[in-house]
């Protein structure tokens, strides 16, 4: 595989970001409540959020060394010797 110029590692980095950015607004709806049918006679409720404040801290958290880490292997100098 051939090696990525500078502005080919800058777009590989800001796609992962924020592809992991929509992996993370869609694990905030995990366990939440959605229209399920009629609702005639009253408002739809607003929809609850079931994860806990400190679940949603350890999922971005997570997301967020993930995108690090990837980041710092997409922009390290290469090896003396490394031909890949």
């Amino acid at each position: 595989m051939p090696r990525l110029n500078l502005p080919q590692r800058i777009v590989s980095v800001i796609g992962l970001g924020a592809a992991l950015y929509v992996c993370g607004l869609w694990a905030m709806t995990w366990g939440s409540h959605s229209f399920t049918g009629w609702t005639g006679y009253a408002p739809i409720p607003p929809a609850v959020n079931a994860l806990h404040l400190w679940v949603r801290l350890l999922i971005w958290l997570a997301l967020i060394a993930i995108w690090a880490g990837s980041s710092v292997l997409v922009f390290r100098s290469p090896k003396r010797g490394d031909d890949s």
